[in-house]
C-alpha cells in the first residue's frame, strides 16, 4: 500500500517595512527611498516575486504609507503580494500583527513556512532564500548570519568618564545576524504567546524571541552574504546604489528561433551606429526575424548622430514609413586615447558630441515614438565605466555617463511604459577597436555577433534601468553561473580593471 505524498506547506515571505528614515535623515520611511531608480522596497519585493520557493508575500508597512506601497506594487505588477497592512509601533508588535494575519483561514493543524525579511535589505540573493526554505524541512527556526570581520568589544560606561572595555569575545564564534529569519508559523506564534506573559518582553528580532522563550527549539544558521546589507545609515544608501549600478543582469533568452520571429515581426528598429560592428549585426539579426530595420551610420546613410537634425529626420522617416518605432538603439561612439593635457579642443569636442550629447539627443527625440509603442531605448557603455584609467579620461567618463543616463531615464519614463537599458560588452572585435589597438590575438575578444544577440534579448525583455554585461564564457564563469548577481558583479569589477 502506497503512502500518500504529504504536500509541502505554503511559504510566505513577510517583508517588514515599519521603520522610518530618521537615521538616514529622511522625512519618509527609508524603504521608500529610491536606489538605482526604484524604491528600496520595490527591489526587495522583486526578489521574492522571482523566488520559486515563495508562494506569496505580505508587507507590513509604516503607518500612513500603505497606499504608497500599494501603488508601487500595482505599477510593478507584482502578483505574489497578497496583503499590505500597517505595522505596529515596535518590531515586536509588527511581527505579532503578521502572525495574526498569517493565521487567518488556516485549517486546524495546518502550518506554513514564514520568512521575515527587512524591507531595507534589497540585495538578498535567491540562494539565501532557497537555503532558508530548505532548512525549514528539517528545523522549526532558521537564522541567517555571516562571520564578523571586526573585533567585537563589550563596554561599560563609567559616569562622565565615558566607555571602557570589559571584555573581548572570541571573534571566531561571533556572527552578524541578517534576515530573512525563517520559522514554522506554529513555532514563532508559540514563542510570542509565551513572551506575552513576560512584562519585560522586548526584542529587536524574532530568533531571539524563540531562543529565549522556546529554549528547546534549535535555531539553525544559514550562511548569509556580505552584500545582504541593511540600508540604515546615509553611507549605506551610497553603497547600495553603487552595488546596484555595478551588478550585472542577465537578459532572458527566447525559447527558440520561432519566438524571436513572433516577437520581432512587424516591429520597427532604428539603429544609430548601424553601419558596421555591433549596430550592423543587430540590424542584420532583427531583419532576419522579420523586423523593419533602419540602420543608420555616417558611412552608409550619411547620418551624423551628433547632429540633432539628422537624428530627428531618421526617426520621423522611420515612423512615417512604418507607422511605429518600437526600439531605438545607439551603438555609435568614438574611442580617443591620450593624455588629456595633450588633447586638442577638437578631439575633446568630438568625444563629448558623439559619446555623450548624441545619446542625449537620441533619447529626447525618441521619447514621443517610444511612448506610443511602450518601446525601449538601448544604450551602450564600456567595461571602463567603473574605473577611470590614465589616457582614457574622455572615453571612460562619457561611458560612465551612459549608465547614469540609463538609470535616470528608466525612472523618468517608467510611467510612460518606456524601458531603458544599457549593454556593457567586454573587449569586442569591432572596427573601432581595431582602429585604436590594431590586430589583437584570435580568441581574445568578444564577437560583435554575440553582443548583438544579447542586445536582442534585452530588447525583448521586460528589463528596465539595468546594465547588462556581455562577457566571454570561460570555465570559471560557467562554474559560477548559479552565483548571485552581486557575487558576479564583484568578480566582474575585478575583471574590468584590465578591460577597455
Amino acid at each position: 500500500m502506497s503512502v500518500p505524498h504529504e504536500a509541502k506547506p505554503r511559504t510566505t515571505a513577510v517583508v517588514l517595512a515599519g521603520g522610518t528614515g530618521q537615521r538616514v535623515g529622511l522625512s519618509i520611511p527609508k524603504q521608500l527611498l529610491k536606489i538605482a531608480g526604484k524604491a528600496v522596497i520595490e527591489h526587495t519585493l522583486s526578489i521574492f516575486e522571482q523566488a520559486d520557493s515563495i508562494d506569496d508575500v505580505m508587507v507590513l508597512m509604516a503607518p500612513g504609507f500603505v497606499p504608497d506601497v500599494e501603488k508601487i506594487i500595482a505599477k510593478a505588477g507584482f502578483t505574489k503580494v497578497s496583503r499590505v497592512i500597517e505595522g505596529g509601533a515596535t518590531r515586536n508588535e509588527t511581527t505579532e500583527r503578521a502572525i495574526a494575519a498569517l493565521g487567518e483561514g488556516l485549517a486546524e493543524g495546518e502550518d506554513r513556512n514564514v520568512l521575515f525579511h527587512d524591507a531595507v535589505r534589497p540585495l538578498l540573493s535567491q540562494r539565501v532564500i532557497q537555503d532558508c526554505v530548505d532548512a525549514l524541512e528539517r528545523y522549526q527556526a532558521v537564522d541567517v548570519a555571516i562571520p564578523s570581520a571586526d573585533t567585537i568589544i563589550v563596554t561599560r560606561t563609567h559616569g562622565e568618564d565615558g566607555e571602557f572595555i570589559t571584555d573581548v569575545p572570541d571573534r571566531s564564534r561571533l556572527r552578524r545576524g541578517q534576515t530573512p529569519q525563517a520559522f514554522k508559523l506554529s513555532t514563532v506564534r508559540r514563542a510570542y504567546e509565551v513572551a506575552a506573559g513576560d512584562p519585560n518582553f522586548q526584542a529587536t528580532d524574532d530568533c531571539s524571541v524563540v531562543l529565549k522563550y522556546l529554549p528547546d527549539v534549535p535555531i539553525y544558521v544559514v550562511a548569509g552574504d556580505e552584500y545582504n546589507m541593511k540600508v540604515t545609515q546615509p553611507v549605506d544608501v551610497f553603497i547600495a546604489d553603487k552595488l546596484f549600478q555595478l551588478a550585472s543582469t542577465a537578459a532572458p533568452r527566447q525559447a527558440d528561433e520561432a519566438a524571436y520571429r513572433e516577437l520581432l515581426s512587424g516591429r520597427t528598429l532604428v539603429v544609430f551606429g548601424g553601419s558596421y560592428g555591433i549596430g550592423a549585426d543587430i540590424a542584420k539579426l532583427a531583419g532576419e526575424y522579420g523586423a523593419k530595420v533602419y540602420a543608420l551610420g555616417r558611412s552608409t546613410t550619411g547620418t551624423h548622430v551628433e547632429n540633432p537634425e539628422h537624428v530627428d529626420d531618421a526617426l520621423s522617416r522611420a515612423y512615417a514609413e512604418s507607422g511605429r518605432v518600437d526600439y531605438v538603439i545607439n551603438t555609435a561612439g568614438v574611442l580617443r586615447i591620450g593624455k588629456l593635457a595633450e588633447t586638442d579642443n577638437a578631439t575633446i569636442q568630438e568625444a563629448l558630441n558623439v559619446n555623450y550629447l548624441a545619446p542625449v539627443q537620441i533619447a529626447r527625440a525618441s521619447y514621443k515614438y517610444l511612448a506610443e509603442t511602450q518601446g525601449q531605448l538601448l544604450l551602450y557603455t564600456s567595461s571602463s565605466y567603473t574605473r577611470g584609467r590614465a589616457e582614457y579620461s574622455l572615453y571612460s567618463s562619457t561611458k560612465a555617463a551612459m549608465v547614469n543616463l540609463t538609470q535616470a531615464l528608466a525612472d523618468e519614463w517608467a510611467a510612460d511604459g518606456i524601458r531603458v537599458n544599457c549593454v556593457n560588452p567586454e573587449r569586442t572585435a569591432t572596427p573601432m577597436r581595431t582602429k585604436a589597438f590594431g590586430q589583437e590575438p584570435d580568441g581574445s575578444l568578444l564577437s560583435s555577433e554575440a553582443v548583438a544577440r544579447t542586445s536582442l534579448d534585452v530588447l525583448l525583455s521586460e528589463l528596465t534601468g539595468h546594465v547588462i554585461d556581455v562577457r566571454q564564457q570561460d570555465p570559471t564563469r560557467e562554474a559560477s553561473e548559479d552565483a548571485s548577481g552581486f557575487e558576479q558583479a564583484l568578480a566582474s569589477v575585478l575583471d574590468r580593471q584590465n578591460d577597455v
